[in-house]
Protein backbone atom coordinates (compact mmCIF):
# COMPACT_ATOMS: atom_id res chain seq x y z
CA UNK A 1 0.00 0.00 0.00
CA UNK A 2 2.86 2.38 0.79
CA UNK A 3 4.44 1.74 -2.62
CA UNK A 4 1.23 2.52 -4.52
CA UNK A 5 0.52 5.82 -2.82
CA UNK A 6 4.13 6.94 -2.43
CA UNK A 7 4.78 6.39 -6.14
CA UNK A 8 1.79 8.57 -7.07
CA UNK A 9 2.94 11.32 -4.75
CA UNK A 10 6.52 11.25 -6.01
CA UNK A 11 5.47 11.29 -9.66
CA UNK A 12 3.41 14.43 -8.90
CA UNK A 13 6.36 16.08 -7.15
CA UNK A 14 4.99 15.78 -3.62
CA UNK A 15 6.97 14.70 -0.54
CA UNK A 16 5.91 11.67 1.51
CA UNK A 17 5.80 11.20 5.28
CA UNK A 18 5.11 7.58 6.15
CA UNK A 19 4.00 6.28 9.53
CA UNK A 20 3.82 2.47 9.38
CA UNK A 21 2.00 0.25 11.82
CA UNK A 22 3.82 0.03 15.10
CA UNK A 23 3.79 -3.75 14.55
CA UNK A 24 5.87 -3.56 11.34
CA UNK A 25 8.67 -0.98 11.83
CA UNK A 26 11.46 -3.09 10.31
CA UNK A 27 9.61 -3.55 7.03
CA UNK A 28 9.08 0.20 6.79
CA UNK A 29 12.72 0.99 7.48
CA UNK A 30 13.85 -1.57 4.90
CA UNK A 31 11.55 -0.07 2.25
CA UNK A 32 12.78 3.42 3.07
CA UNK A 33 16.40 2.27 2.72
CA UNK A 34 15.66 0.82 -0.73
CA UNK A 35 13.95 4.04 -1.81
CA UNK A 36 16.84 6.15 -0.48
CA UNK A 37 19.28 4.04 -2.50
CA UNK A 38 17.18 4.57 -5.64
CA UNK A 39 16.92 8.34 -5.04
CA UNK A 40 20.69 8.55 -4.59
CA UNK A 41 21.20 6.76 -7.88
CA UNK A 42 18.74 9.17 -9.50
CA UNK A 43 20.95 12.01 -8.30
CA UNK A 44 18.56 14.94 -8.40
CA UNK A 45 16.06 14.22 -5.62
CA UNK A 46 15.74 16.81 -2.83
CA UNK A 47 16.78 15.82 0.66
CA UNK A 48 13.91 14.61 2.82
CA UNK A 49 11.64 13.74 -0.12
CA UNK A 50 10.51 10.64 1.78
CA UNK A 51 10.55 10.29 5.57
CA UNK A 52 9.54 7.52 7.97
CA UNK A 53 8.09 8.15 11.43
CA UNK A 54 8.22 5.19 13.82
CA UNK A 55 5.86 5.18 16.78
CA UNK A 56 2.40 4.54 18.13
CA UNK A 57 -0.97 6.00 17.25
CA UNK A 58 -0.18 9.41 18.69
CA UNK A 59 2.05 10.15 15.70
CA UNK A 60 -0.77 9.25 13.34
CA UNK A 61 -3.07 11.60 15.23
CA UNK A 62 -0.67 14.51 14.72
CA UNK A 63 -0.46 13.77 10.99
CA UNK A 64 -4.23 13.48 10.61
CA UNK A 65 -4.89 16.80 12.35
CA UNK A 66 -1.98 18.80 10.92
CA UNK A 67 -3.16 21.60 8.64
CA UNK A 68 -0.15 21.35 6.33
CA UNK A 69 -0.78 17.68 5.45
CA UNK A 70 -3.01 18.10 2.43
CA UNK A 71 -3.82 14.43 1.91
CA UNK A 72 -3.84 11.47 4.29
CA UNK A 73 -3.79 7.92 2.97
CA UNK A 74 -4.69 5.53 5.78
CA UNK A 75 -4.63 1.75 5.53
CA UNK A 76 -6.06 -0.35 8.34
CA UNK A 77 -9.22 -1.39 10.09
CA UNK A 78 -12.70 0.01 9.66
CA UNK A 79 -12.51 1.30 13.23
CA UNK A 80 -9.45 3.32 12.30
CA UNK A 81 -11.18 4.67 9.18
CA UNK A 82 -14.15 5.91 11.17
CA UNK A 83 -11.76 7.93 13.33
CA UNK A 84 -9.49 9.26 10.59
CA UNK A 85 -12.12 10.22 8.01
CA UNK A 86 -14.10 12.74 10.10
CA UNK A 87 -10.96 14.30 11.58
CA UNK A 88 -9.44 14.97 8.17
CA UNK A 89 -12.77 16.23 6.82
CA UNK A 90 -13.15 18.60 9.79
CA UNK A 91 -10.14 20.59 8.56
CA UNK A 92 -11.21 20.25 4.89
CA UNK A 93 -8.34 17.92 4.12
CA UNK A 94 -8.53 14.94 1.79
CA UNK A 95 -8.25 11.29 2.69
CA UNK A 96 -7.83 7.92 1.00
CA UNK A 97 -9.10 5.16 3.27
CA UNK A 98 -8.02 1.60 2.44
CA UNK A 99 -10.06 -0.32 4.99
CA UNK A 100 -11.11 -3.89 5.75
CA UNK A 101 -12.80 -6.18 3.25
CA UNK A 102 -14.71 -9.46 3.29
CA UNK A 103 -13.91 -10.73 -0.18
CA UNK A 104 -15.82 -13.61 -1.74
CA UNK A 105 -15.48 -16.08 -4.60
CA UNK A 106 -18.27 -17.82 -6.51
CA UNK A 107 -17.54 -21.18 -8.15
CA UNK A 108 -19.91 -21.81 -11.06
CA UNK A 109 -20.81 -25.25 -12.46
CA UNK A 110 -18.67 -24.65 -15.56
CA UNK A 111 -15.53 -23.68 -13.59
CA UNK A 112 -12.20 -25.37 -14.22
CA UNK A 113 -11.87 -27.00 -10.80
CA UNK A 114 -8.11 -27.44 -11.06
CA UNK A 115 -7.68 -23.72 -11.70
CA UNK A 116 -10.23 -22.87 -9.02
CA UNK A 117 -8.46 -25.06 -6.46
CA UNK A 118 -5.12 -23.33 -6.98
CA UNK A 119 -6.61 -19.83 -7.03
CA UNK A 120 -8.76 -20.38 -3.94
CA UNK A 121 -5.96 -21.95 -1.92
CA UNK A 122 -3.48 -19.19 -2.70
CA UNK A 123 -6.05 -16.40 -2.31
CA UNK A 124 -7.23 -17.64 1.07
CA UNK A 125 -4.02 -19.06 2.55
CA UNK A 126 -1.27 -16.83 1.16
CA UNK A 127 0.23 -14.29 3.59
CA UNK A 128 -1.62 -16.22 6.32
CA UNK A 129 -4.82 -14.37 5.49
CA UNK A 130 -3.32 -11.02 6.49
CA UNK A 131 -4.08 -8.77 3.54
CA UNK A 132 -7.13 -6.77 2.50
CA UNK A 133 -7.52 -8.83 -0.71
CA UNK A 134 -7.55 -12.22 1.06
CA UNK A 135 -10.36 -14.54 -0.03
CA UNK A 136 -12.54 -15.05 3.06
CA UNK A 137 -15.87 -16.40 1.76
CA UNK A 138 -16.54 -19.00 -0.92
CA UNK A 139 -19.87 -19.90 -2.55
CA UNK A 140 -19.73 -23.25 -4.40
CA UNK A 141 -22.49 -24.55 -6.66
CA UNK A 142 -24.22 -27.74 -5.51
CA UNK A 143 -23.18 -29.62 -8.65
CA UNK A 144 -19.43 -29.17 -8.01
CA UNK A 145 -19.38 -28.80 -4.21
CA UNK A 146 -18.60 -32.44 -3.45
CA UNK A 147 -15.89 -32.51 -6.11
CA UNK A 148 -14.12 -29.32 -5.01
CA UNK A 149 -14.42 -28.99 -1.24
CA UNK A 150 -12.76 -32.35 -0.32
CA UNK A 151 -9.82 -31.35 -2.53
CA UNK A 152 -9.67 -28.00 -0.75
CA UNK A 153 -9.59 -29.76 2.61
CA UNK A 154 -6.72 -31.92 1.43
CA UNK A 155 -4.83 -28.84 0.26
CA UNK A 156 -5.39 -27.16 3.62
CA UNK A 157 -4.08 -30.23 5.43
CA UNK A 158 -0.91 -30.49 3.33
CA UNK A 159 0.10 -26.83 3.00
CA UNK A 160 3.59 -25.98 4.23
CA UNK A 161 3.90 -23.78 7.34
CA UNK A 162 7.07 -22.10 8.55
CA UNK A 163 9.40 -19.13 8.47
CA UNK A 164 9.50 -17.93 4.84
CA UNK A 165 12.95 -16.43 5.43
CA UNK A 166 14.34 -19.87 6.17
CA UNK A 167 12.10 -22.21 4.15
CA UNK A 168 9.88 -22.16 1.08
CA UNK A 169 6.76 -22.42 3.24
CA UNK A 170 3.59 -20.85 1.85
CA UNK A 171 2.09 -19.96 5.26
CA UNK A 172 4.12 -17.73 7.56
CA UNK A 173 3.31 -16.49 11.08
CA UNK A 174 0.47 -14.33 12.30
CA UNK A 175 1.54 -10.83 13.29
CA UNK A 176 1.04 -11.37 17.03
CA UNK A 177 -0.86 -13.24 19.72
CA UNK A 178 -3.85 -10.89 19.45
CA UNK A 179 -4.34 -12.02 15.83
CA UNK A 180 -4.29 -15.65 16.97
CA UNK A 181 -6.84 -14.96 19.69
CA UNK A 182 -9.09 -13.18 17.20
CA UNK A 183 -8.87 -16.19 14.89
CA UNK A 184 -9.79 -18.62 17.65
CA UNK A 185 -12.70 -16.44 18.72
CA UNK A 186 -14.06 -16.41 15.15
CA UNK A 187 -13.69 -20.18 14.83
CA UNK A 188 -15.50 -20.74 18.11
CA UNK A 189 -18.33 -18.49 16.94
CA UNK A 190 -18.53 -20.35 13.62
CA UNK A 191 -18.71 -23.68 15.45
CA UNK A 192 -21.54 -22.36 17.60
CA UNK A 193 -23.44 -21.51 14.39
CA UNK A 194 -23.12 -25.06 13.08
CA UNK A 195 -19.88 -24.72 11.15
CA UNK A 196 -17.65 -27.73 10.44
CA UNK A 197 -14.03 -26.69 11.00
CA UNK A 198 -10.88 -28.14 9.42
CA UNK A 199 -7.56 -26.76 10.69
CA UNK A 200 -7.03 -23.64 12.78
CA UNK A 201 -4.77 -25.16 15.43
CA UNK A 202 -1.54 -23.57 16.56
CA UNK A 203 1.71 -25.04 15.20
CA UNK A 204 4.79 -25.28 17.42
CA UNK A 205 7.36 -23.44 15.32
CA UNK A 206 9.81 -20.73 16.34
CA UNK A 207 9.33 -20.72 20.10
CA UNK A 208 6.67 -19.29 22.37
CA UNK A 209 6.75 -15.77 20.93
CA UNK A 210 6.10 -16.93 17.35
CA UNK A 211 2.48 -17.57 16.38
CA UNK A 212 2.05 -20.06 13.53
CA UNK A 213 -1.33 -21.64 12.77
CA UNK A 214 -2.86 -24.10 10.36
CA UNK A 215 -5.15 -22.31 7.92
CA UNK A 216 -8.80 -23.03 8.65
CA UNK A 217 -11.57 -24.06 6.27
CA UNK A 218 -15.08 -23.79 7.73
CA UNK A 219 -18.13 -25.29 6.03
CA UNK A 220 -21.09 -23.16 7.09
CA UNK A 221 -24.78 -24.04 6.78
CA UNK A 222 -25.57 -20.37 6.15
CA UNK A 223 -23.88 -16.99 5.96
CA UNK A 224 -24.23 -15.78 9.51
CA UNK A 225 -22.24 -14.79 12.60
CA UNK A 226 -18.48 -14.43 11.99
CA UNK A 227 -18.91 -14.97 8.24
CA UNK A 228 -20.23 -11.42 8.00
CA UNK A 229 -17.20 -9.95 9.78
CA UNK A 230 -13.59 -9.66 8.65
CA UNK A 231 -11.10 -11.69 10.68
CA UNK A 232 -7.50 -10.91 9.74
CA UNK A 233 -6.36 -14.53 9.72
CA UNK A 234 -6.38 -17.54 7.35
CA UNK A 235 -10.06 -18.52 7.67
CA UNK A 236 -12.15 -19.46 4.62
CA UNK A 237 -15.91 -19.89 5.07
CA UNK A 238 -17.45 -22.20 2.44
CA UNK A 239 -21.17 -22.31 1.61
CA UNK A 240 -23.35 -24.04 -0.97
CA UNK A 241 -25.58 -22.33 -3.50
CA UNK A 242 -27.90 -23.52 -6.25
CA UNK A 243 -29.04 -20.27 -7.89
CA UNK A 244 -26.54 -17.76 -9.28
CA UNK A 245 -28.68 -14.73 -8.43
CA UNK A 246 -28.91 -15.96 -4.85
CA UNK A 247 -25.12 -16.33 -4.73
CA UNK A 248 -24.75 -12.73 -5.89
CA UNK A 249 -27.24 -11.59 -3.25
CA UNK A 250 -25.43 -13.55 -0.54
CA UNK A 251 -22.11 -12.08 -1.66
CA UNK A 252 -23.50 -8.57 -1.23
CA UNK A 253 -25.04 -9.12 2.21
CA UNK A 254 -22.08 -7.66 4.22
CA UNK A 255 -21.98 -4.70 1.83
CA UNK A 256 -25.68 -3.94 2.10
CA UNK A 257 -25.55 -4.22 5.89
CA UNK A 258 -22.97 -1.44 6.05
CA UNK A 259 -23.67 0.75 3.02
CA UNK A 260 -27.45 0.51 2.81
CA UNK A 261 -27.28 -0.36 -0.89
CA UNK A 262 -30.66 -2.08 -0.86
CA UNK A 263 -32.23 1.37 -0.45
CA UNK A 264 -29.87 2.82 -3.05
CA UNK A 265 -30.92 0.20 -5.59
CA UNK A 266 -34.58 1.07 -5.07
CA UNK A 267 -33.73 4.71 -5.71
CA UNK A 268 -31.97 3.71 -8.94
CA UNK A 269 -35.06 1.99 -10.33
CA UNK A 270 -37.26 4.92 -9.33
CA UNK A 271 -35.39 7.16 -11.78
CA UNK A 272 -37.16 8.13 -14.99
CA UNK A 273 -36.41 6.22 -18.19
CA UNK A 274 -34.23 9.00 -19.63
CA UNK A 275 -32.29 9.36 -16.38
CA UNK A 276 -31.78 5.59 -16.19
CA UNK A 277 -30.39 5.61 -19.73
CA UNK A 278 -27.90 8.35 -18.83
CA UNK A 279 -27.04 6.55 -15.60
CA UNK A 280 -26.27 3.28 -17.41
CA UNK A 281 -24.29 5.04 -20.12
CA UNK A 282 -22.15 6.77 -17.48
CA UNK A 283 -21.75 3.53 -15.51
CA UNK A 284 -20.63 1.68 -18.63
CA UNK A 285 -17.99 4.28 -19.45
CA UNK A 286 -16.57 4.13 -15.94
CA UNK A 287 -16.68 0.32 -15.96
CA UNK A 288 -14.58 0.17 -19.11
CA UNK A 289 -12.11 2.74 -17.76
CA UNK A 290 -11.64 0.82 -14.53
CA UNK A 291 -11.27 -2.46 -16.41
CA UNK A 292 -8.37 -0.98 -18.35
CA UNK A 293 -6.78 -0.06 -15.03
CA UNK A 294 -7.09 -3.66 -13.90
CA UNK A 295 -10.02 -3.40 -11.52
CA UNK A 296 -13.79 -3.45 -11.71
CA UNK A 297 -16.27 -2.55 -9.02
CA UNK A 298 -19.87 -3.16 -10.08
CA UNK A 299 -22.12 -1.42 -7.58
CA UNK A 300 -25.69 -0.27 -8.20
CA UNK A 301 -26.50 2.92 -6.32
CA UNK A 302 -28.49 6.10 -6.73
CA UNK A 303 -27.16 8.85 -8.98
CA UNK A 304 -25.52 10.98 -6.32
CA UNK A 305 -24.12 7.98 -4.43
CA UNK A 306 -22.93 6.40 -7.69
CA UNK A 307 -20.67 9.40 -8.21
CA UNK A 308 -19.34 9.06 -4.67
CA UNK A 309 -18.75 5.32 -4.78
CA UNK A 310 -17.05 4.66 -8.08
CA UNK A 311 -14.20 7.16 -8.60
CA UNK A 312 -12.26 6.04 -5.52
CA UNK A 313 -9.02 4.04 -5.83
CA UNK A 314 -9.57 0.29 -5.67
CA UNK A 315 -8.64 -1.68 -2.67
CA UNK A 316 -10.91 -3.72 -0.44
CA UNK A 317 -12.44 -0.82 1.41
CA UNK A 318 -15.25 -3.21 2.15
CA UNK A 319 -16.79 -1.44 5.11
CA UNK A 320 -15.81 2.13 4.41
CA UNK A 321 -18.51 4.75 3.88
CA UNK A 322 -17.70 4.70 0.18
CA UNK A 323 -16.17 1.24 0.01
CA UNK A 324 -16.88 -1.88 -1.93
CA UNK A 325 -16.40 -5.62 -1.66
CA UNK A 326 -14.34 -7.46 -4.23
CA UNK A 327 -15.37 -10.77 -5.72
CA UNK A 328 -14.19 -13.41 -8.16
CA UNK A 329 -16.71 -15.25 -10.29
CA UNK A 330 -15.10 -18.50 -11.42
CA UNK A 331 -16.30 -19.88 -14.74
CA UNK A 332 -14.99 -22.07 -17.52
CA UNK A 333 -13.27 -19.09 -19.11
CA UNK A 334 -11.36 -17.90 -16.03
CA UNK A 335 -12.07 -15.21 -13.45
CA UNK A 336 -13.76 -11.84 -13.59
CA UNK A 337 -14.84 -9.27 -11.02
CA UNK A 338 -17.79 -6.98 -10.66
CA UNK A 339 -21.36 -7.82 -9.80
CA UNK A 340 -23.53 -5.54 -11.90
CA UNK A 341 -26.33 -6.72 -14.18
CA UNK A 342 -24.21 -6.71 -17.33
CA UNK A 343 -21.58 -8.93 -15.70
CA UNK A 344 -24.20 -11.45 -14.58
CA UNK A 345 -25.62 -11.61 -18.10
CA UNK A 346 -22.15 -12.27 -19.54
CA UNK A 347 -21.54 -15.03 -17.00
CA UNK A 348 -24.80 -16.74 -17.91
CA UNK A 349 -24.13 -16.43 -21.63
CA UNK A 350 -20.60 -17.85 -21.26
CA UNK A 351 -18.98 -14.80 -22.83
CA UNK A 352 -16.18 -14.47 -20.23
CA UNK A 353 -12.77 -15.55 -21.46
CA UNK A 354 -9.35 -15.88 -19.91
CA UNK A 355 -8.21 -12.73 -21.71
CA UNK A 356 -10.74 -10.81 -19.60
CA UNK A 357 -9.22 -11.77 -16.27
CA UNK A 358 -9.40 -8.91 -13.80
CA UNK A 359 -6.66 -8.95 -11.18
CA UNK A 360 -8.12 -8.16 -7.77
Amino acid sequence: MWAWNAALALVCGDPVVWKPSEKTPLTALACQAILARALTRFGDAPVGLSQVLIGAGEIGTVMVEHKHVALISATGSTRMGRIVGPRVAARFGRSILELGGNNAGIVCPSADLDMALRAIAFGAIGTAGQRCTTLRRLFVHDSVYDALVPRLKAAYGSVSIGNPLETDALVGPLIDRAAYEGMQKALAAAGAKGGSIVGGARVAIGGEAAVYVQPALVEMPAQTGPVLEETFAPILYVMRYSDFDDAIAQHNVPLRRRLGLRHCQRQHWHLGRRDRRRFRRREGNRWRARKRLGRVEGLHASRHQHHQLLPLPAAGAGRGVRGRLMASVMTEGGFTAGLNHATKQRVRAGRLHLSEVVRL
